[in-house]
Order: C-alpha cells, then sequence, then structure tokens
C-alpha cells in the first residue's frame, strides 16, 4: 500500500526512497489562486444541518449495492459485492450559482478506483467489474483519488496515458498522496469543477460545464466503504450587496489571528453582529 501522507507530495528519487514536500511549495501562481467568490462563500457561516440534509446523498438515485445509513443521512455504505463499481448521486441537481461540499472518504476504504466529481442525471451507477464509472462516458466528470488523473468521455479515450494528470503540477515521478477528506467547488456560472485539499486551492479541473444539470456523485469498489457529503454553501450568481462586501473587507483586514475577538473592538453591538454573521 506505500506510506500515506496527508497533503503532501511524494515522489522517489534515484535511490529509490520517497521524500516528501509540503503541497504549498509547489503551488505558485494564479492557477492555483482562491477565486474571491470562493473566498467569500468560504467565510461565511456553513450551512445549516437542514440545508446539508437537502443537499445530501439521494437514497433514491443510486446503485443497489450502496444504501444511505439510517442512522447518518450524509453518508452512504457499499456492500461487499466482488467485481462492481457502484455510484450515488446529490439530491440536488446544480444549474446556476457557486455550490461546494466536502467529502469525507478514509483513505484505506478507496481500493484500487475511487472517482470523485460531478454527474448529469443520465450517467450510469453501476457497472461490472472495478473501473473508473465516474468520466467514464459524456453525462460525468471525474477525479481519480488513487491514480491523480481526470476523466471525462472515457470511453472515447479509454488509456489512462490520455487522461490529463490532477494536481496539474505533478511530475512523472510524483504522485499527490490525499488526506481523508476534500472538498469540491463547483462553479456553475463559469462552468468549472475544481477541488480543494487541506484548504489549499488546487486549480480548475474541469471546464465547459455552462448550461448542464449537474449532480455531486462518487464511484466506489471498496466493500463495507462508506463515504460522507457536506455541503458546505452555496451563492447564487447576482452580485454581492455592498455591504456583504464591505463586512468581506473588514473582516480580511481583522485576520485570523484576531476574527474572534470582534467583540473587543470598540463598535456598536450591532455592528459587531453584522461582521459575525449574526
Amino acid at each position: 500500500m506505500g506510506q500515506k501522507i496527508s497533503g503532501s507530495i511524494k515522489s522517489v528519487d534515484v535511490r529509490g526512497e520517497p521524500s516528501y514536500r509540503p503541497v504549498r511549495r509547489e503551488l505558485r501562481g494564479p492557477d492555483f489562486c482562491r477565486p474571491p467568490r470562493l473566498d467569500l462563500l468560504l467565510d461565511m457561516p456553513p450551512a445549516s444541518p437542514d440545508a446539508q440534509l437537502r443537499h445530501a446523498w439521494n437514497p433514491d438515485d443510486r446503485s443497489l449495492n450502496v444504501f444511505v445509513k439510517e442512522d447518518d443521512k450524509l453518508t452512504f455504505h457499499r456492500h461487499p459485492v466482488a467485481q462492481s463499481t457502484d455510484c450515488i448521486r446529490g439530491r440536488v441537481g446544480y444549474t446556476r450559482g457557486l455550490h461546494v461540499w466536502r467529502i469525507h472518504w478514509p483513505a484505506r476504504q478507496r481500493g484500487t478506483h475511487a472517482v470523485v466529481g460531478v454527474a448529469t442525471a443520465e450517467a450510469p451507477l453501476h457497472s461490472v467489474g472495478y473501473t473508473a464509472l465516474v468520466g467514464s462516458d459524456s453525462e460525468s466528470w471525474g477525479w481519480d483519488l488513487g491514480r491523480n488523473r481526470l476523466y471525462h468521455d472515457g470511453k472515447n479515450h479509454p488509456t489512462s496515458i490520455s487522461a490529463p494528470t490532477y494536481p496539474c503540477f505533478l511530475e512523472a515521478d510524483e504522485s499527490f498522496v490525499l488526506p481523508d477528506s476534500l472538498t469540491v467547488i463547483l462553479d456553475m456560472d463559469e462552468g468549472t469543477l475544481s477541488f480543494m485539499v487541506d484548504g489549499q486551492y488546487l486549480g480548475v479541473a474541469f471546464r465547459g460545464l455552462k448550461g448542464k444539470r449537474l449532480y455531486p456523485i462518487v464511484s466506489a469498489v471498496w466493500g463495507h466503504c462508506e463515504v460522507s457529503i457536506r455541503y458546505i454553501n452555496g451563492l447564487d450568481p447576482e452580485p454581492l450587496p455592498l455591504m456583504d462586501l464591505c463586512r468581506r473587507v473588514a473582516r480580511l483586514a481583522l485576520g485570523r489571528e484576531r476574527i474572534h475577538h470582534i467583540d473587543t473592538l470598540p463598535l456598536p453591538q450591532t455592528l459587531k453582529n453584522y461582521l459575525q454573521y449574526q
């Protein structure tokens, strides 16, 4: 299986010894800067528990080999069925706005083919054998977490050599070792799908998604694996009110060190509450 280091890049030198370097040293330039709207969304309070349930896995839109847990509606469990690849879609299909959700998928439960992405309602949810089902046709787009490859319309591009590497900075002797959780960013206004790991934006994975209705989806092969989805929040495409932009500027000026000390500022209580989204 090899050693797992969360949020790291693994490279092998000429002596065959792995060396590890922090991800953030590699991610330079505009391609790896978080978009301003994403920064604003992540600064907002997270979605309520009711909203998270509305955007959770859909128990009626799944392979028969998986089920949504009764005691945790945000998590599905896959039966230990051999030679089968199984998917589940989210409840909500997105056509507009910016939407962000977190996928928790323990690394030890991913197996040979673990793919995270988005799909239309027409994408297949089951396949015989072990395969990267998300991204296998023109109806889905997926990131293979084990191979660090992006798949779309894979039936017409059958070799892994043609699948682009993601993150794109990886070289031939490097592999990106993912932690148990990752963040998915779907911007239907820009038509892009991106990912974040440990707070680090990894850049755009797919473009050209405008005009579609896309659902969160994963494909799994590991028996008894459990994968959770947690909707973080969404932003409508309309321009933000000036008051919201001013609040964002004020919170940025405070910085991470002082953001939790707003109550100590010499400001009216109403303004303090507004700065804290209360």
